[in-house]
């Protein structure tokens, strides 16, 4: 696994080994800090005086686990940091150009920093909370070390229960204003010097690689569509201020409080969703006037702020930031439900990326495979290509997270999940998944850093003795959700897709012989399912349920079902529905090759419409 870890970050681990020996800014965190020390957020700052201004100075800046970075008063970073990490010991670092708002004389860096210490679906924790800042040009060296200030922030601190669930490494924040410390950015306060905790590629942070992904884009602060304030019981107002569309946001507000003490509840229409709960937030105020932003992202259709009916609220915004690609490519057509589906479809796939793809943006975070595959799938038709390096960054992290024994799982990152799930991982790495990122990108350099992972995963699967996929369990034998699961031909299915694809990547970069492996296999395995065709349907002799649709779809898109068998499996699928909106991907797509177009778009609508015509949502549900 190491050197597939290692082959695969050559020109990141080089330029990691070469900066060591010029940097020496030290990883630093505050002395008051302690083993328990989950949802802390530490203030730093640093006053430096240049005699001039450099064209360019690029700082590299890693933190566990996200920073925000003022520079003599400009906001230059918002929520930077990348989620633990580029595989399970390594951690990320940015890369920021801060010439623009730096000035001769004396100039005051300002951190904020929030550790989350704990693991979760999306993030691996390092168990340290930490920061590297590192600028050095022409005549310029601004490095942290001990000589920086830095202290907990005491306003800071976690919100009453309910928590979140355990998929989320994030903690609700509680912000008591009665403990701010007034001024603190512009140094005021009682600060302590940092404490040194080790220099660049010291552990627990490790090898340092640079961030991938753009930062966020800002949207700035925005309007509320709608707010109302709604009279509550025992003193207590809901005001509901009404979002546009789903969105990653940040809420803000100004009040004032004659008296000080006032309790303000934070949370949105996902907060209690799918059965889980999510993240929210909570504010203390001080006597007079105030204003506040909550750092921690949320998303939802309505945020709701519970409150004093005796506080006077005075502005209402919000801050919405995403992941930073275009929409570039549009669709209508003259039929109301398509459009829907389109916007719809489109708002779920942008609400669903920021430091990875992901299944979810309010339970989870999580960077799910199987949802991923078609998120990519669907990006190459709506964003622009700063998109690609959201996949790349992916398809690294998944090899990159690879098993000393050659299983794949995901999601990664992740600190408390590790179980494979077979179905998924062959539909990542196969003719879906990195191969069609191949074809979209042309990115032959990330085929060849990932294909010895990949090709070290596929040599797991064995056939039984009549030819077909043998079963393998992983972690966890899910199919897709629902009922009427055929799992030996829908692993069979992903299986001889994840040997089209491997043999492609193989032929691509000159390894015949493995292609020609590949194929003999594929030969197998067409062959073993084929033999389950009763003469109507795909059946494995061993599945007792009613006959499953994905398999049928699976055969199509493989090219496992010759044409022969068309006009039965069509058939087929204008009876029976089992297949989860993760496998109609795949049943619409079949429809279409097999020449039913027609078919395939009222049964998306019949499928799909309760989700498309529901006027209360501007995205599709995860469940």
């Amino acid at each position: 696994m190491r050197k597939h870890i290692l082959f695969f970050f050559w020109i990141s681990f080089f330029f990691s080994v070469e900066v060591i020996g010029q940097i020496s800014a030290r990883w630093i965190t505050s002395p008051e800090i302690g083993v328990d020390s989950q949802n802390t957020w530490i203030a730093f700052r640093k006053e430096v005086y240049l005699k001039s201004v450099p064209d360019t100075l690029f700082a590299q800046i890693a933190a566990d686990s996200k920073y925000w970075l003022w520079i003599n008063g400009d906001l230059v970073v918002f929520e930077g940091g990348l989620k633990r990490g580029p595989n399970p010991k390594d951690t990320y670092y940015d890369v920021v150009d801060i010439s623009h708002y730096l000035k001769k004389g004396n100039n005051r860096i300002v951190v904020l920093l929030w550790y989350f210490g704990k693991d979760g679906f999306s993030h691996k924790s390092s168990g340290r909370a930490g920061l590297l800042f590192n600028a050095v040009g022409n005549n310029v060296s601004i490095i942290s070390n001990n000589t920086w200030k830095c202290r907990i922030h005491p306003a800071y601190s976690t919100a009453s229960a309910p928590y979140p669930n355990f998929r989320l490494p994030e903690s609700n924040i509680l912000f008591d204003a009665r403990l701010d410390i007034p001024g603190w950015q512009i140094g005021l306060g009682d600060f302590l010097p940092a404490k040194e905790l080790g220099i660049w590629g010291d552990a627990p942070w490790n090898i340092l690689l640079e961030r991938p992904i753009p930062q966020w884009k800002d949207y700035g602060m925005k309007r509320f569509k709608d707010v109302r304030r709604i009279p509550g019981r025992s003193g207590r107002d809901t005001i509901v201020a009404v979002l546009p569309y789903n969105t990653q946001m940040t809420p803000y507000f100004s009040i004032n409080d004659k008296h000080g003490g006032a309790k303000i509840e934070i949370w949105t229409d996902n907060t209690y969703a799918a059965g889980d709960i999510n993240l929210r937030a909570e504010y203390i105020s001080r006597k007079g006037k105030q204003e506040y932003e909550s750092l921690g992202w949320l998303n939802g259709h309505k945020v709701y702020f519970v409150l004093p009916d005796s506080l006077e609220v005075k502005q209402l915004l919000y801050r919405e930031t995403g992941y930073d690609t275009e929409i570039s490519r549009s669709f209508v057509c003259d039929d109301t439900f398509y459009n829907k589906f389109w916007a719809k479809a489109l708002r779920t796939l942008y609400v669903n990326m920021r430091d990875t793809y992901f299944d979810c943006p309010e339970r989870e975070r999580a960077q799910w495979w199987g949802d991923e595959v078609i998120l990519m799938g669907e990006s190459f038709y709506t964003c622009s290509s700063s998109v690609h390096a959201l996949m790349k960054k992916g398809i690294h992290e998944l090899i990159a997270w690879q098993k000393k024994d050659g299983s794949l799982f995901s999601p990664i990152p992740a600190g408390n999940y590790d179980s494979e799930l077979p179905g998924q991982m062959l539909a990542s790495v196969g003719f879906y998944g990195f191969w069609n990122y191949y074809m979209n990108t042309g990115d032959r350099q990330t085929i060849c850093d990932i294909y010895p992972g990949v090709r070290k995963y596929l040599g797991l699967w064995t056939l039984d003795e009549t030819g077909l996929t043998g079963f393998r369990s992983g972690g966890w034998s899910w199919g897709d959700w629902g009922d009427n699961k055929d799992i030996r031909l829908i692993l069979a299915g992903w299986h001889y897709l994840a040997l089209k694809g491997a043999s492609n990547m193989a032929k691509l970069l000159g390894k015949e012989q493995d292609a020609l492996g590949y194929e003999q296999i594929m030969e197998k395995i067409k062959v073993a399912y084929n033999a389950c065709w009763d003469g109507e349907v795909y059946r494995h002799p061993e599945y007792k349920d009613k006959t499953d649709d994905r398999v049928q779809a699976l055969a199509v898109v493989s090219g496992i079902a010759d044409s022969s068998k068309y006009k039965k499996i069509v058939q087929f699928l204008k009876a029976n529905f089992h297949a989860s909106p993760y496998m109609e991907k795949y049943v619409m797509e079949a429809l279409f090759i097999m020449g039913e177009g027609e078919y395939a778009m009222r049964r998306i609508e019949k499928r799909f419409g309760p989700m498309v015509n529901n006027e209360n949502y501007t995205t599709l549900f995860e469940g």
